[in-house]
């Protein structure tokens, strides 16, 4: 559970990737009492940090220089291999016993590569992907799905109890939150696409947009995804909270597995083609319920004029 006394006092925290997941992360570890340096490639973001009373580094080996726990939200796999494995990676300034949280949404297999290389330096990895958003990131409120050893538990502690509002204990090796974190890529991906196809479908139908969430939502076809994404269509505000990129990225991993393991995804299958649509319609940065505007597109359905972001 989420603290708001000073256990990480004493404590030093680095957080790689200060966007906003991060930045909520890093908030909640300073809020617990953890010193915590911050790097990220928008400087912007990095300001924002120090300006709150955190550190600055240029690089994540210097993030990682001294601190107990470094913790990594950046998009994807590859990101992560490079946070860690690349010119000035995290490994070159992480001591001996310190503890690597991963975050990023990633294939079980990169994640036990991953853990493996970095545990036969010393070190300890955590498979800790995440769930919940901006606002619960700043909150301390995460869902955390973690795998790892009881050794790289027992150092990022502190650091998960000022995160997480729900922290769920999956097993003794990495990869295993992974895959967890995948069945929830899954059913949100799907979820979303289903959400778009319905209020398009509505909006083909001449229906009172509002009044269609207003019943759905008090009705058995309900999800937590479409009661957060369509107000968003019904606002016509795309400004991206979780951009459609982000699923043809997850989907396209499930894609990934379930091939290797010859089992058939065909719901994930169809909803990650609209996410390709949209992306290739010029949306791919644009809020993942920017879906039911190609809905829209493909039918001729009326939708909610989409707000023009101000400069």
């Amino acid at each position: 559970m989420s603290v708001s006394s000073n256990s990480g006092a004493g404590l030093r925290a680095a957080v790689i990737g200060l966007g906003s997941m991060g930045f909520g992360m890093a908030q909640s570890l300073r809020r617990a009492g953890f010193h915590v340096t911050g790097c990220d490639v928008v400087a912007a973001n990095v300001d924002r940090l120090v300006a709150e009373g955190g550190h600055a580094a240029a690089n994540p080996a210097e993030a990682a220089r001294g601190a107990d726990v470094v913790v990594c939200v950046v998009v994807n796999a590859d990101q992560t291999e490079q946070v860690l494995f690349g010119p000035s990676g995290a490994v070159e300034g992480m001591a001996e016993g310190a503890v690597f949280l991963s975050s990023a949404t990633m294939d079980p297999q990169i994640a036990r590569r991953l853990a493996d290389r970095l545990e036969a330096t010393g070190r300890l990895y955590l498979d800790a992907p995440i769930s919940g958003g901006a606002a619960k990131a700043a909150q301390g409120q995460l869902t955390i799905l973690a795998s790892g050893t009881a050794a790289a538990f027992a150092k990022a502690r502190p650091a998960l109890d000022a995160m997480a509002g729900k922290l769920y204990e999956l097993g003794d090796a990495a990869g295993t939150g992974a895959a967890f974190k995948m069945v929830n890529q899954l059913l949100a991906g799907v979820h979303i696409a289903a959400a778009c196809e319905a209020m398009a479908f509505a909006a083909k139908q001449g229906l009172d947009l509002a009044k269609v969430y207003e019943v759905i939502t008090a009705s058995a076809g309900n999800s937590w995804m479409f009661e957060n994404r369509v107000p968003h269509i019904l606002a016509g505000d795309y400004r991206p909270l979780s951009a459609v990129e982000i699923f043809v990225k997850d989907l396209g991993i499930i894609q990934d597995m379930a091939r290797s393991a010859r089992y058939p995804v065909p719901v994930a299958a169809a909803a990650l083609q609209m996410y390709l649509a949209t992306a290739g319609a010029g949306m791919g940065r644009d809020d993942d319920s920017s879906l039911a505007r190609t809905y829209a597109a493909l039918s001729g359905a009326a939708l909610p004029d989409a707000v023009t972001p101000k400069a």
